[in-house]
């Protein structure tokens, strides 16, 4: 924090930057379309005040074209980053903005409160750099801090909407440390869109009313949390504005006073003060936090070199330890690969029950190693978790014709690989939580960003930072409370200053060092099951991305059950896969990513959710095709 900044271009090209953001750069659905940042015509009913920002950007999931390309969850995040590439703005300029944006527009998925991984690609160098800018736990916790006197874990409910869950936050140095690296812009300069969207409104959808509806109770255990995001104690409708102007004052402390605000400044005491003390309604309480101002102090945003897995002959590139995300959606990738040489036929040519079947066997196998090794601590062996002889020995009990039984024992990846080795049986988590946001970007120049950040549960801890209107994370409940497996040890129990294991899973996949995809998604645990199904769909099945995107999910965690969206679990291929012995569990969605697929020379499609999952996604260009 508060690192001098480097000047990587020159001053005309900052000063045009500073211009397309500030004015709103109508380039992303052509010469109709309005600007996000200048809305026109009546707004929406709501508060009183001027228009809401970008109140009629439609939806698009799947767009083509030049000049840049921007993907997330939200058409005005994403026409923001588009407004940055269009005015000069690098990859990681746009990305920056963007997040900022969603930080308003997805305030219980993200934000100031919270952290995540960059992973960015630098196309003069062709090389893939990440930046861990996850949440650490306060320097008083041991691997007893979520269990009762006699040693019992305490009830989850309980952490998650409380101060004991809350860990430092890294976003705001995730930016910072980004802009310092990569960017040609002022963060300060940067987060101006976010500001200005927060304090003029947004328009409310289908998905933030149901998500506010969803955690209205828990909300109402925090006065400022109703205060700000249940205004007259009720949920904002459909189709109402919602403006929050504590946090533009937030974003405009980061701006005018720098990022050190938060890690030694007074945002930072008004953290640390609501952690220690949470403020709640008459008659309730809740655990009170452990966070100090030298905690915040302390804290870095970290430069990381990334994973690397090999598959089909490209890198797959993704975030290192404490995520478990690039291992593990590397070793699904191995072992399906892995599958082809066992059985003799290649997974393009199976049908789909076998290939889904595949996917489970390979994802389950996957998070048995991944529950085991996989940590913020020293000696993660995740080399051998990514080579394809410790795929090869861990594929050799599939069977095409039967599911192995759950949940599948963890392997030993020593180096040593040969026959069929006996597992050891292994635990399954105990909670999951599906929040999270993903944007990927990639400019003209070919430059390009995997960037996914978090508050943990969709609402984090529940409690707003008062007077700056951001909710903080509960990351801290992405530690095991006790060892997932008894008498084996977890790398993921707390400890001081510890980073929580994650499933995030940013990924960049080059082809002969040059960029080819873009892609993440949120979700949890169901992050790298996701990701890895759009890498499957799109490299192994031959799907377009956004039809790769748009495909019926699954997700099996090596539990005893896993999760299908309608199409699968109501099916014919549900059908088939259940006779294979896999007990499917139906859920409505699963994930909400965004890829962006590299066509050629500044000729990209960014790709987002269909509506039907999620009320979908935006994916943007600066010049569609036509």
């Amino acid at each position: 924090m508060g690192t001098t900044r480097t000047v990587r271009t020159a001053r005309t090209t900052r000063t045009r930057v500073a211009a397309g953001i500030a004015l709103g750069v109508v380039t992303a659905l052509g010469a109709t379309a309005p600007a996000s940042s200048a809305a026109t015509g009546a707004p929406p009913p709501g508060r009183p005040g001027p228009p809401p920002v970008g109140h009629d950007l439609p939806k698009v999931a799947v767009m083509t074209g030049s000049g840049g390309a921007v993907a997330s969850v939200d058409p005005v995040a994403s026409q923001v980053g588009i407004d940055v590439l269009a005015a000069g703005g690098n990859a990681a300029d746009a990305a920056i903005a963007t997040a900022a944006a969603l930080g308003v527009t997805e305030p219980y998925s993200t934000g100031i409160g919270g952290g995540g991984f960059f992973v960015h690609y630098d196309a003069r160098r062709r090389t893939v750099e990440t930046i861990d800018g996850r949440e650490t736990a306060p320097m008083t916790y041991t691997e007893r801090a979520f269990l009762d006197d006699q040693g019992r874990p305490l009830p989850f409910d309980t952490v998650v909407s409380s101060g004991l869950s809350v860990g430092v936050p890294g976003t705001p140095a995730t930016w910072e440390r980004a802009a310092q690296r990569w960017g040609t812009e002022r963060l300060g300069e940067l987060l101006k869109p976010a500001e200005r969207i927060a304090a003029r409104g947004f328009v409310v959808d289908q998905t933030f009313h149901d998500q506010t509806v969803a955690n209205a109770t828990r909300f109402s255990t925090f006065p400022e949390t109703t205060r700000v995001f249940l205004p007259g104690g009720q949920a904002p409708e459909v189709g109402s504005v919602f403006r929050n102007p504590d946090l533009a004052r937030a974003y405009r402390e980061l701006r005018t006073r720098g990022v050190d605000s938060l890690y030694s400044g007074r945002l930072g005491r008004a953290v640390v003060d609501e952690v220690r003390d949470p403020g709640t309604k008459a008659g309730a309480s809740v655990p009170e936090g452990r966070m100090t101002t030298a905690d915040l102090k302390a804290y870095r945003a970290l430069d990381k070199a990334p994973v690397r897995s090999e598959y089909r002959g490209k890198d797959v590139y993704g975030m290192p330890v404490p995520s478990s995300g690039g291992i593990a959606v590397g070793e699904i990738l191995n072992l399906v690969e892995a599958y082809d040489e066992r059985t003799g036929t290649p997974t393009s040519e199976v049908d789909a029950v076998q290939y889904l079947h595949r996917f489970s066997e390979a994802s389950a196998t996957a998070f048995a190693d991944r529950n085991r090794y996989v940590g913020d601590v020293a000696g993660v062996p995740t080399t051998e978790l990514l080579s394809q002889g410790f795929a090869d020995e861990r594929a050799c009990p599939f069977s095409p014709t039967a599911a192995q039984p759950r949940p599948i024992p963890f392997g030993t990846p020593d180096g040593s690989y040969g026959a069929c080795a006996e597992g050891t049986a292994s635990g399954t988590l105990a909670h999951d939580d599906v929040s999270t946001t993903h944007l990927s970007v990639v400019d003209r120049w070919g430059n390009a960003v995997a960037y996914t950040s978090t508050i943990e549960a969709t609402g984090g801890s529940g409690i707003t930072v008062p007077g700056w209107g951001f909710i903080l994370n509960n990351e801290l409940t992405d530690f095991s409370f006790a060892p997932v497996t008894p008498g084996v040890p977890d790398p993921n129990l707390p400890g001081p200053g510890k980073r929580p294991r994650s499933s995030m899973s940013p990924t960049i996949v080059l082809d002969d060092g040059a960029l080819e995809l873009v892609a993440g998604s949120p979700g949890g645990a169901t992050i790298i099951t996701t990701v890895a199904q759009i890498l499957l769909g799109h490299y192994e099945r031959g799907l377009p991305i956004g039809d790769a995107l748009a495909a019926p999910r699954l997700s099996s965690r090596n539990g005893a059950s896993e999760q299908a969206e309608p199409a699968i679990a109501g099916g014919p291929v549900g059908t088939g896969l259940t006779a294979l012995g896999h007990r499917l569990t139906p859920t409505a969605e699963i994930g909400a990513a965004t890829a962006i697929r590299v066509l050629g020379p500044d000729l990209y499609t960014a790709a987002a959710e269909p509506t039907t999952r999620r009320g979908g996604g935006s994916a943007m260009v600066v010049r569609p095709q036509r």
